[in-house]
């Protein structure tokens, strides 16, 4: 017995739903491979960024840093049905707006004074995040369809390799132009990125409240 969730042979009764007890396992599971990926990787961009001053790599890692606290929220809801999968999905939203909030606020920063990043540091810890991100997004995408909250966990993966890629294009571009205004404008578009994917999300947790209150 869990909170209000009770067990028999064949569903695990949580709060609004019955979700079959192997499907909540392989659920959690799952998720506690991406939270440990993403927090080690958050570690690793976070530094790499603030040494090789890369607006890129530091908006990288804050999504890393927001999948991580969203991962552990959702490890609470897997089975407490949707309305604590919506709770779920709401918060990461809210995250996602933070942190797109904050890259812009960087990239004005940078703007205002410039400052050259690191290609090479860009491009090797890049390759890293795809390489981890990829993992993740391979992990997720079997329950991408299974419920809200593993659907805005699959979402974020998905936006991070599109994140990726753009720390690589952002490394490239400084390397050949040797100017940072390829690395703010990836940073930008990555804080874009942040701001429509709350927008969306907050939208459907919210819609998904409604429903179930």
């Amino acid at each position: 017995m869990t909170g209000n969730c009770s067990t028999d042979s064949n569903n695990a009764c949580c709060g609004d739903s019955c979700v079959p007890p192997a499907l909540i396992e392989r659920q959690r599971n799952i998720l506690i491979w991406v939270l440990i990926i993403n927090a080690g990787m958050f570690v690793v961009e976070a530094s790499a960024g603030w040494v090789a001053h890369s607006s890129a790599l530091l908006a990288d890692s804050l999504d890393m840093l927001g999948d991580s606290l969203v991962y552990s929220f959702s490890l609470f809801a897997i089975s407490r049905g949707p309305r604590w999968g919506a709770r779920s999905a709401l918060l990461k939203g809210g995250i996602m707006a933070i942190f797109g909030l904050f890259v812009l606020g960087e990239v004005i920063h940078k703007l205002l004074w410039p400052v050259v990043p690191v290609a090479e540091t860009i491009g090797i810890i890049g390759v890293l995040a795809l390489l981890a991100n990829l993992t993740c997004l391979l992990l997720l995408t079997r329950h991408r369809s299974d419920d809200l909250n593993m659907h805005s966990v699959w979402l974020c993966s998905r936006n991070d390799i599109i994140a990726n890629l753009g720390v690589l294009l952002a490394g490239a571009g400084v390397a050949l132009t040797q100017h940072g205004w390829p690395d703010i404008a990836i940073g930008l578009v990555i804080a874009s990125l942040f701001l429509h994917s709350a927008i969306q999300v907050i939208g459907r947790a919210t819609h998904q409240l409604r429903e179930v209150s």
